[in-house]
């Protein structure tokens, strides 16, 4: 079996008086694919954003390639905490330092958003933002032929590579946008809700294009999705939240053939097919909400 290439162990993120995520942990093997389902509000972009350093835990502990993703950054966070304001202001050296190490931490691990407008500079070709990238990671490279090859890889061209993100379809802004995230060659690769915003033909394009560069790359995927019918296309694992949980986990295709958690068995029920009931689902939702009630402390 392949060896873990992201270890995250024993995460928690409190908001106010909320627990966002409460003690989650799992591994993905180099060139695996994890599914990490649940519905709004279950933790699965908190641990997303944790995972690539948007948000820090405040407890746990995110391993890529071995490395503990957030060290540096708690060190460099303690540091200026305990500097005065003068010191802190003339430590430029220190600046450029953990400039390098977030760098280093961004070609780690690279994040795919549901919109791709949040990565894309609107003014910029594709070209030029795709060059930006690589002279900030990748100084030294050949960067025109890379991006020719970045382009050819998500099945985009030289027409693309001149065209605004205005002027680019909903698919071809997210082939933008991973191209984009491959530029780094990070190790591992999030998408969040990355096709919930696509058509479902569209969905399939973008989907069978990230199958193919993982088994062209070896790089991992963690899919963060409440879309069952993605999970059981592109991943190989799948674990599933609830109120910042993870309540069940698995091979994929165990867990959605024959789930073990009564919240698992309700995704599966509330996704509309023959014989659908709306009100069996909403009664269902009702019982698991009097059940869990139950067993919180008072």
């Amino acid at each position: 079996m392949a060896e873990p290439v992201l270890e995250v162990s024993g995460l928690r993120k409190v908001f106010g008086s909320q627990v966002a995520v409460d003690d989650v942990s799992f591994t993905v093997a180099a060139g695996g694919s994890l599914g990490v389902v649940g519905e709004s509000g279950s933790g699965k972009t908190t641990t997303a954003r944790i995972i690539v350093g948007l948000d820090h835990a405040d407890a746990g502990t995110v391993r890529i390639d071995g490395r503990d993703r957030d060290h540096a950054g708690r060190k460099a966070r303690g540091a200026d905490a305990g500097r005065g304001p003068s010191v802190a202001r003339s430590g430029r050296s220190g600046r450029s330092g953990r400039r390098e190490e977030r760098l280093d931490r961004a070609r780690q691990v690279q994040m795919v958003f549901q919109d791709p407008f949040l990565s894309l500079d609107p003014r910029l070709p594709i070209g030029t933002a795709l060059t930006e990238v690589l002279r900030l990671h990748h100084p030294d490279g050949d960067h025109p032929a890379r991006v020719t090859e970045l382009l050819d890889q998500v099945g985009l061209g030289t027409r693309e590579a001149t065209a605004l993100p205005r002027g680019l379809s909903g698919g071809q802004r997210q082939r933008v946008a991973i191209a984009k995230a491959l530029a780094v060659e990070p190790s591992v690769l999030v998408l969040d809700e990355a096709v919930a915003a696509l058509d479902v033909s569209v969905q399939a394009q973008i989907l069978n294009l990230l199958a193919d560069l993982r088994a062209e790359l070896g790089i991992a995927y963690v899919f963060i999705t409440h879309d069952l019918g993605v999970v059981r296309c592109v991943t190989d694992e799948v674990v599933v939240m609830r109120r910042g949980a993870i309540v069940e986990r698995g091979a994929t295709d165990m867990v959605l053939a024959d789930p073990s958690h009564s919240y698992t068995r309700l995704l599966l029920e509330s996704v509309p097919g023959p014989g659908w009931d709306p009100q069996l689902i909403t009664a269902a939702r009702r019982a698991l909400a009097e059940a869990e009630a139950e067993l919180t402390p008072r």
